[in-house]
């Protein structure tokens, strides 16, 4: 299934920042970052439910917020992208 993983991890404190590099390297391990905030996944079921424990153990919910949203198996080849698609490496990332 794919799968697009959106989050906006509170980094004001240094422990939000901490938080934002956490949500940011596990998603790696499941997809392809595409925006500095959004991951686009193609996996199972069984293996996105196991990447949503561990944002949920990393996050904050009071601050943090981050959502996963179901696509059709042809979802990201239906995308209408406006500019350059482009895989962002974290390191380019903006902690504002």
């Amino acid at each position: 299934m794919n799968f697009l993983v959106v989050y906006d991890v509170e980094t004001v404190t240094r422990e939000g920042q901490r938080r934002l590099r956490q949500v940011a390297r596990a998603c790696e391990g499941y997809g392809q970052r595409v925006q500095h905030s959004v991951f686009e996944v193609f996996s199972s079921r069984t293996k996105m439910a196991k990447l949503v424990v561990e944002l949920e153990g990393i996050m904050d919910p009071r601050v943090d917020s981050i959502r996963v949203y179901p696509l059709d198996h042809d979802g990201f080849e239906r995308a209408i992208i406006l500019g350059t698609r482009r895989e962002i490496p974290f390191e380019s990332s903006w902690v504002l």
